[in-house]
């Protein structure tokens, strides 16, 4: 029997698939690549920088902008949004106008318009803050009483601040104070750093406290202390191995023995024997660039008069070399050869304790650079080896350092203040032997940075010694 037409039409209707809703609108795929500032200085006023970019076609935007809220989301959006703005996968970047914000910690996030919505993009927090001043190193602590010696300090802030003065303060054990004369004055310190090394002074016997300062107008702000221990006399260094005889021995106390023992102005290690400019180096060797004075020799590089073959300016530096002496002393292998130096600051410099003969025969003891400020590059250049050593606790701008090689036929052995810290397990083969040279070269911008200004580059030693294992 037939079904009654209007329930038949009923299930045929019933059986007719539901088509699905129609979606909400997506939101653009527009994506935030980078949001600037994260910090800022109260009360100072400040830009932001937005960079976008969309992730397939091109999107027009009414409206593109940076938004801030405080804790209480209260809207402190930067000014200078754009207006009508087309996206596309290349990138749009947008720096507002300025605006200042009181001390305190917000909600930073860029946003766009299209029509009457809002789109916001990932927030991240900017924080307004006054810069904190931190110490990086302070040295010495350790003197010889009755012995002038410089303070070197470094620190650097977590964003630029000017102060009127920065200082070494010392007091002793009733608070008179002894502090460093040679402060700064007028000092920009960033967060790449700063370094002071003031004049020197002398102390008497005793345990001083030891602290670096700066100030702001009348205000002093004292960074964390150390202990600065002045005793009788310093017993020279012994090697950290078994060495065996003292066969040449540097201290410096007085100007190095020029033609005896040292050869300033020259090195075969140079294309031009007092400048090399094909190895990415400004050097042009002065005499006039050592100096000797409180137990060290200190080489100083400033820009020289001088071009060099690539047209580049040369800087005037120095260089103390055993090759063309009467003594014409060389290393060999069981020897240990130890340096004692002030790691220098500064853009450019490029000091280095090294050997060279024939052409080549050199073993890097060391060579630093302050772009890289923790880190030593110690190298066999005969047999390709080396490492990158890095310390932050005892390599940095201003620091003195004790580097040391035992030289072997088979394998050397470098030490950073008498501790045992790479072996290249190849050595200098055993009949090498080879010049020393210890200088400060500075750089021409290929491997590392070259001088961002004109300012005088300095690095000091206050001893090159050599051991070597009796017979």
């Amino acid at each position: 029997m037939s079904l009654p037409r209007r329930v038949a039409l009923l299930s045929l209707l019933l059986v007719v698939p539901l088509l699905p809703a129609a979606p909400a609108s997506a939101a653009p795929r527009i994506q935030q690549r980078s949001l600037t500032p994260t910090s800022a200085l109260p009360d100072t006023p400040v830009a932001a920088t937005l960079s976008v970019g969309s992730l397939s076609t091109c999107i027009t935007v009414d409206e593109l902008g940076v938004g801030v809220r405080d804790a209480n989301q209260q809207n402190l959006d930067f000014p200078g949004s754009a207006g009508r703005t087309r996206i596309c996968p290349g990138g749009y970047t947008l720096t507002t106008a300025t605006r200042s914000f009181p001390a305190g910690t917000y909600s930073e996030f860029g946003f766009y318009r299209i029509g009457s919505t809002y789109y916001n993009l990932p927030s991240q927090t900017l924080t307004v803050a006054a810069p904190t001043v931190r110490q990086l190193a302070l040295v010495p602590t350790k003197a010889v009483a009755d012995t002038q010696v410089t303070g070197t300090l470094a620190v650097n802030s977590t964003a630029c601040l000017d102060v009127d003065e920065v200082g070494i303060g010392v007091r002793d054990a009733d608070q008179q104070v002894l502090d460093f004369p040679g402060t700064a004055a007028n000092v920009r310190i960033c967060p790449q750093g700063y370094v002071l090394t003031t004049a020197p002074r002398s102390f008497p016997e005793g345990t001083y406290t030891e602290f670096g300062w700066y100030r702001i107008g009348s205000e002093y702000h004292n960074l964390p202390s150390k202990t600065l221990t002045v005793s009788k006399s310093v017993t020279p260094p012994e090697p950290p191995i078994p060495a065996g005889n003292l066969v040449f021995d540097e201290n410096f106390s007085n100007p190095p023995l020029l033609g005896t023992t040292w050869e300033d102005d020259r090195t075969s290690a140079y294309k031009y024997g007092n400048h090399n400019p094909d190895d990415d180096k400004l050097d042009w060797l002065q005499p006039s660039a050592l100096s000797t004075a409180n137990g060290a020799n200190t080489f100083t590089a400033t820009p020289g008069a001088n071009r060099l073959e690539n047209g580049k300016q040369s800087w005037d530096t120095g260089l103390l070399t055993t090759e063309y002496t009467q003594q014409g002393f060389q290393v060999r292998p069981g020897d240990y050869a130890e340096v004692r130096l002030q790691l220098p600051s500064g853009n450019g410099a490029w000091p280095a304790l090294w050997t060279w003969k024939d052409g080549g025969n050199e073993i890097d003891s060391f060579e630093y650079h302050p772009d890289n400020p923790n880190l030593l590059e110690l190298s066999n250049r005969i047999n390709s080896a080396g490492t990158y050593y890095t310390d932050a606790d005892e390599i940095y701008p201003g620091a003195w350092v004790s580097i040391g090689v035992h030289y072997g036929a088979y394998n050397n052995d470098w030490y950073i203040n008498h501790k045992l810290v790479f072996s290249d397990h190849t050595g200098t083969g055993p009949n090498w032997s080879a010049y020393l040279i210890l200088n400060l070269s500075i750089c021409a911008g290929y491997w590392h940075p070259s001088p961002s200004d004109d300012n005088a580059i300095t690095a000091a030693a206050d001893y090159l010694r050599v051991w070597r294992p009796q017979v």
